[in-house]
Parts: C-alpha cells; structure tokens; sequence
C-alpha cells in the first residue's frame, strides 16, 4: 500500500490515543513522563536558575560599580563567583539545551516519545532536587568558596576545612550524573526512534548537533567526576592525590577538569549553533546553505573540542612543544565554527529575511558571538595569554562567547517555538525591547572588561584602590548588566502574559517552518508518524500536515494496547520494531528524590542517613526496572501500508542494548581518565613510583586474580549459551554460583595482595591510584552483586527467559566490561612499575 493511505480511520481510534497518553491528574502529575511536560519542566528549571545565577552576578557587579566598596565581605564574594560561574555551567547551560532536546527531538524526529521518558523524567527531578539545595547553601554560609573550577590545594583539606567544598565535589558529580543519563537518551533518540525514512542525510541539523553533544557529555563529563571523586577521597580519607609532599600533584586536578571544561563550552554551542540551523532557513524561508558542510563542521568541532584543555593552562609552566601543539588546535577550532557561520550568512543572503524577534537574537548572536571568537584566538596565542591570563580581558571573553553562543540562540529559539507548546506566541513587541535591553547590556557590560583587563584588573578581586582608575569602566559594566538583567525580566513578564501550555490546541506553525515539529500534535505527538522523504518535509511534502492528522500513516493508533514508538535503522532509518514505552510512574521519581538526599547527607557527613537513603534509592531502582523488559507479549502488529512489525527485540539490535553500551562508554572513559591520571602521577615522580621502599604482591596474587576475571567472563559466556539453548536455571546458577563469585574473588584477591604488602592509600598517590583503580572495578562488582540475584528473582516470576531476555543481555555485558576494564587494571598496577623498574 502506498502513502498517504486515502481509508478513513476506525472511529475510537484518536480517542484511544488521547486516553493512553493523557498525563495523570492531582499529585500524580509529579509522575508524569511525557516529552512534552517533563521537556517545559526542565527547561522552566534550567531558567529558574539562570536568573538565580544573574542575581548573583549583580549583586557581585553592585559591589564592583565603585571604588572600596563593602557591600559584600571577601568571604561571601567568594562564594557569589563561585556559586555564579558553577550555577551558570553546571545548572543552566547544559541543563538548558539538554532540556530543549527533550522537548524537541522527539516531535522533531516524528516519534511518540524518547525511548526511555522515566530516564528523562528520573534526570529531571535528579538535577531539580539536587540544584536547589546546592544554591540554597549560600543561605546557610555552607556554599562553595573555591571558584567554579575548585582548583587543590586551595580546595583541599588543609585550605578548606569545611563543608562548602564538599557541597560543590558531591553536588556537582552528582548533578553531572543526570545530565548523562538525559545524554544517554539523547543518544538512543536520535538514532533509534527517527521517522521512517530519515536517514542521516535527511536528519535536521538540530538533531546532528543534539547528537554530537550527547556523546561529547559520554566522553566528556567522566573527566570531571573522576577529578570529583579523587579530591573528596583526599578531603575524606586523606588520600593524596593533589598533595606534592606525598606524590600528588595539583595540575592533574587542572589536566582533568579542563578536559571537561573546554569541551563543555562547545557541549554547550552545539546545540545552541543547531537551533540557529533550523531558525536561519525559516527566517529566511530558504533551505540551509551547505548542510553537509554544516553537519560535518558540527562533527568536527566536536572532535577539536577534546584537543584544546591545555589551552587553559598555558601559565602552568608545561613544556613549550605543549603549548605549541593545543596553541595551534586552538586556533583550528575557529575553522569550523567559521564554517557554520558563513552557511548562516549565505543561507539569510539568499532569502529575505523577516526581521522578527527570533531574526534579532540570531543576528545578535552572530555579532557577539564573532567578537567571542576574535578575542579567542587572542587569547589562543601563548605570549599574549600569559599578559592576559587572570585579568578581566578573559572574563569579558569568556562572557561574549558564551551569551553570544548559547544565551542569545536560547532566547531565539524560544520565541521561535513557544508557539509549538503554548496556545499564544510571545510578543513581537515586548519580545524586540527583550532583545534591545540584552543586546546592549551585554555590549555595554562585557566589552569595558577587556580595556579593563589589559591595564591590570585581575579577575575574582572583591574590591580595589580608586587611585587605579577602574572606577569608571566597572560603573559602565555594571550598568550594562542591569541592562541586560532588565531584558531578562521583561522575558519573564512576556512568558507570564502569553505562554499557555497546551497538547494540542497549539499557535500553529506561525513561522511557516520546513521541519517535523511544527506537525500538528498532542501529548502522543503526531498523530500518525510520515515517512520523510527530504530535508524539509512541510515545504516539500504538500499536504503533509493533513495527511498525518488525519492518521494516514505509520503507527496512527496503539495496536498493543500501550504507549508504542517505531524503532528504525541507525543509518537509513528503516521500521524494525514497536517499543512499548512505559507510562508514569513513582518509582523514577522516588528514586531520584532518594539519590539526592543520599549524596546530599554525604556532603553534611551524616553517613548513616545517607546509608538508609542510598539503599532505598537502590530499592526504587530495582522495582522501577522490575516494570521494564515487558518481553513479546503481542504478536507482530500491522502498523499500516501492509506493514507488520515485532513488538520486542533482543541482543543488538534492542535499543536497552544501546543504552547499555553508551552507559559503557562513559564507565570506559572514567577509567581510562584514572589510567592517565595514574599515568601522570609517575612522571610527576619520575624515580619514586612506586616510592622506595614499598613491598609489590608477588605477581601470583596477579594471576590468580587474572585468572579468575577470565572466569568470570567465561560463565557469562556460557551463562548466555545454556539460555539461548532453553536451560534457564542453568545459565542462573552459572551467574549467580559461577560468574558473580569468580568475580568478586578475583577483586578480593587483587586487593588483598596489595593489602598484605603493606600498601596503603593514606601514605602515597601511589598507593591512592591504585586502591581507587581497585575501587572503579568494585563499583561494577557491587552492581552485578546487586543485580545478578535480581536476574534470578526475574526468572523465578517468570519475567526472564529465553524469548525475554533483554535485562539478561544488560547483566551480560556489565559481566564483559568488569572483566576487561579489572584485566587492562591488572596489567597497570602489577606490572607497569616492574616493567620501568
């Protein structure tokens, strides 16, 4: 059967859909999953804190505006710019544009939902929960003091004895956390749940862009956990990993946290350049100039990003080749965000360009956003950074490109599709005077700082003598921040007076824009999903909009029963199967609301509430994913044009199993960062590592510890053969009786050979990377600990066999992974110092 397919739908059908995915009402409201609410609800968050954060900033700029000024204390200034930089990287700008692809992505891509909402929903009241109490610390004298970088030893033990330290390490890590889980959903998104049709040559820019961001966070953000972990393991066990005297060394605090640090800056463009992608062609009602360009510049600064944390350090005394080599990457970066840039112009030169409130912040954006850049590559350049480095010159950087970057595109891109969830538009009127105040504020703030910081104001200085005239450039700046704070309130009114959020009586398609998720839709999305046969399917397409409206296509009602998604190809996005998407729920919410707490008594030290916390976070967990993995529990389903599709998928081609391998991905990243910080602790003590002196396990306690890994990977193996043949309890026994004691032996094995050598953590780095190499690989032991008797619960309620196998796959991997990340750390602390010794 070809489409559009002309048969009038069964009647019931529309109905049917409304009911199953209509929201719970009252309280179980906080339960609801769907895109389209927990998407507004993380992005009204990730706005909550960025104007909290913007107060932050005036009151700093208050205290900046004139000569000796005591309107703050030293102590409490610190706390506002460390809390103001943290806020503003860790809870709005990544949140934000994670937010957005929540919201988005789904009706972008013509898919029902993401393929795991409770994951999406779980990161939102994660970060939700945890953001409010971190900025509520300021309250209680407990927040942060150390900048929102945390640089040891000002932030070790010795410097900072209390608890506002800790609030950043375990907050933060914490917070970081849901925002891989919303990566890992992005990922599974975009590449599994596309509409038919929409191969990766079709897919909207905005997609590549929320893709690449994705796996940016998976590779990115372990960096910045692991250097979290390591310096709350020094500030509570004493284990010196940043301390000189006993084989530490600060810089690697600095080689971890920048590897992050850089990459988030355009973890955090991206997504921003790829709402500018889709806006510039609507604006100028003209396809994108040079997509393939476009998209491989988004992939290639991607791949830069990862090459460039060193060029934060350029003070640090590295070696001059060092410098030489990320002095150039830097610069390389420019290229293909340049690319981007002259695609947007060309694509509005071709056009003719409505100059709308969107228009204005795009065209913002370019201008500021390009001065960002220019002043980047000054900065790029060794002997002029080390003039400029700590000065108010790279504040004033810092600040153009990421309001030009990412605030200005955010802005557009609200205006341009709040009339995809809200019954009325913004105001063009009052949206024009937001861009004027914001536009100039920013000017008029930011660009007096670079004068200012060429003739000597240092950064994070709380006052300063008026016989230095600063006076009069701080007074301009700090006008031109209350300008851009007026911009932002206005917005607020705007959004108070005309944002209504609705599922389907939406303002329409105002714009006349080219893509997906201005279809007409509801809280199950579209109502039947196209098949996409161009870039921009509302203009070449006629009649598109009708023909899925009207249910003429995939999927255009629930053949199970339940809330159902298509599963397509990775590449060509061909249909493969229906997942059954689940509904609301409390247990996601429980658990993230425990998780928090767990982490947050931590931080305050009361261990044994932390404890209770942890273990009912665990609890909700395991019955949250006690509902997953429904098995085939419905014959193939017609989905339309003939069509039928499975309604389970096992092995690779199940999108658990993606998900699984992203989570691995980020666990590999984490150890491969403990390896180079293992790896750097040597050279920093070239001759002393391991420190004379100290006992090395005979290498039989290696092999009996190698031995039994491999083990444990071989009754996995078989676990998984006896189960494919039908011997379920079989494949349980050698799980729970064979793999899961292999395991856990060979790391008691590992450690207690070091253990009866004398080694301990407290006395050296060395002996600190090596129990936490340890450590990372019983985090996983702990795990299949906890979920391998799970497996065999599972099977014994008859939720596991061999067609239901899908949470089996999951323990099958976690399984392979332990023991090859526990072998690659054998290899490491056994014989890497008997090799150079």
């Amino acid at each position: 059967m070809s489409f559009p397919n002309p048969t009038p739908r069964p009647e019931g059908e529309l109905e049917q859909l409304k009911r199953i995915w209509r929201p719970p009402s009252g309280l179980g409201f906080l339960t609801v999953v769907n895109n389209t609410y927990i998407g507004l609800f993380y992005v009204g968050a990730a706005v909550m804190f960025f104007v909290l954060a913007g107060i932050l900033a005036l009151i700093m700029r208050t205290q900046l505006a004139v000569p000796d000024n005591d309107l703050v204390s030293d102590g409490l200034y610190n706390q506002l710019f460390t809390m103001h930089g943290t806020m503003m990287m860790f809870l709005f700008a990544v949140p934000a544009v994670e937010a957005m692809g929540v919201y988005l992505l789904p009706n972008m891509l013509a898919a029902r939902d993401l393929p795991f909402p409770r994951l999406s929903a779980f990161a939102f009241w994660a970060y939700l929960i945890g953001g409010s109490v971190f900025f509520l610390s300021i309250f209680w004298g407990l927040a942060p003091d150390g900048g929102w970088f945390m640089y040891p030893p000002l932030t070790s033990i010795e410097y900072s004895p209390a608890d506002n330290a800790d609030f950043w390490l375990l907050g933060i890590g914490f917070i970081e956390i849901s925002a891989i889980a919303g990566a890992i959903e992005i990922v599974c998104g975009v590449l599994l749940t596309r509409a038919p049709g929409m191969s990766l040559d079709k897919m909207p820019v905005y997609a590549w862009a929320m893709l690449v961001f994705a796996g940016m966070i998976i590779f990115a953000f372990p960096a910045v956990i692991l250097a979290t972990l390591l310096l709350e393991l020094e500030r509570a066990f004493g284990w010196p990993f940043f301390i000189p005297g006993q084989g530490g060394d600060p810089l690697l605090w600095q080689h971890l946290f920048w590897f992050f640090g850089h990459p988030e800056v355009y973890i955090i463009f991206l997504p921003a350049a790829g709402m500018v992608s889709m806006i510039v062609p609507t604006i100028a009602q003209k396809p994108l100039v040079g997509y393939r360009l476009v998209v491989l510049a988004v992939i290639g600064t991607g791949v830069l990003s990862f090459g460039l944390w060193v060029h934060h350090m350029f003070a640090t005394g590295l070696p001059q080749l060092s410098l030489s080599f990320f002095s150039a990457a830097s610069m390389a970066v420019a290229i293909p965000s340049g690319i981007q840039i002259f695609a947007w112009i060309a694509t509005i030169a071709s056009g003719k360009v409505r100059l709308t409130t969107p228009s204005l912040f795009i065209l913002g954006f370019l201008f500021i956003f390009t001065i960002g850049g220019l002043t980047g590559v000054m900065v790029a350049m060794v002997p002029f950074d080390w003039q400029a480095h700590d000065t108010y010159f790279i504040v004033a950087h810092l600040h153009y490109v990421l309001i030009g970057g990412m605030v200005f595109p955010l802005f557009a891109a609200f205006y341009y599709w709040v009339p995809v969830a809200s019954r009325r538009a913004l105001s063009e009127k009052v949206g024009r005077w937001v861009f004027g105040l914001m536009f100039v504020g920013v000017n008029v703030a930011f660009f007096p700082m670079h004068i200012t910081g060429l003739i000597g104001m240092p950064r994070r200085v709380s006052t300063y003598p008026a016989d230095l005239g600063w006076g009069d450039l701080n007074m301009v700046s700090t006008i031109g921040a209350y300008l851009i704070g007026a911009g932002v309130l206005l917005f607020l009114i705007d959004v108070a007076r005309n944002f209504r959020i609705t599922s389907a009586d939406n303002a329409g398609n105002v714009w006349n824009a080219p893509t997906l998720e201005w279809l007409p839709n509801d809280n199950y999305a579209t109502r039947s999903i196209p098949i996409v046969a161009s870039r921009d399917p509302l203009w070449d397409q006629p009649g598109l909009a009708e023909d899925v409206e009207a249910g003429r296509y995939y999927l255009p009602n629930a053949p199970t029963g339940y809330r159902e998604t298509i599963v397509t190809s990775p590449v060509t996005a061909e249909p493969r199967y229906i997942v059954q998407i689940p509904g609301p729920g409390w247990f996601h919410v429980l658990a993230a609301a425990f998780t928090a707490a767990c982490f947050l008594l931590l931080t305050v030290k009361l261990v044994t509430p932390a404890i209770i916390c942890g273990v009912l976070a665990v609890f909700f967990v395991l019955a949250w994913a006690w509902q997953l993995d429904p098995g085939p529990t419905h014959p193939p389903v017609d989905i339309g044009g003939g069509l039928k599709l499975p309604v389970y998928k096992t092995g690779s081609g199940s999108h658990s199993w993606w998900a699984t391998i992203c989570f691995l991905l980020v666990a590999g990243t984490t150890f491969l960062c403990m390896i180079f910080s293992y790896l750097f602790l040597w050279l920093s003590n070239v001759g002393d590592w391991p420190p004379a002196g100290t006992a090395l396990p005979a290498l039989s306690w290696a092999s009996g510890s190698a031995a039994l890994y491999l083990a444990s990977a071989l009754l996995a193996w078989g676990a998984s053969r006896t189960l494919a043949a039908g011997r379920l309890w079989t494949s349980q026994g050698l799980l729970l009786l064979g793999a899961l004691p292999a395991l856990c032996g060979a790391l008691g094995v590992d450690g207690w050979g070091f253990w009866q050598a004398g080694l301990r953590p407290q006395d050296h780095a060395y002996g600190a990377a090596v129990y936490t190499i340890l450590c990372l690989t019983g985090v996983f032991a702990f795990t299949l600990a906890i979920f391998t008797p799970f497996l065999t619960l599972r099977a014994a309620f008859g939720r596991l066999d061999t067609a239901r196998r899908a949470s089996f796959d999951v323990g099958l991997l976690l399984f392979y992974y332990t023991a090859g990340q526990a072998l690659v750390g054998l290899l490491l602390t056994h014989g890497f110092p008997r090799a150079v010794g």
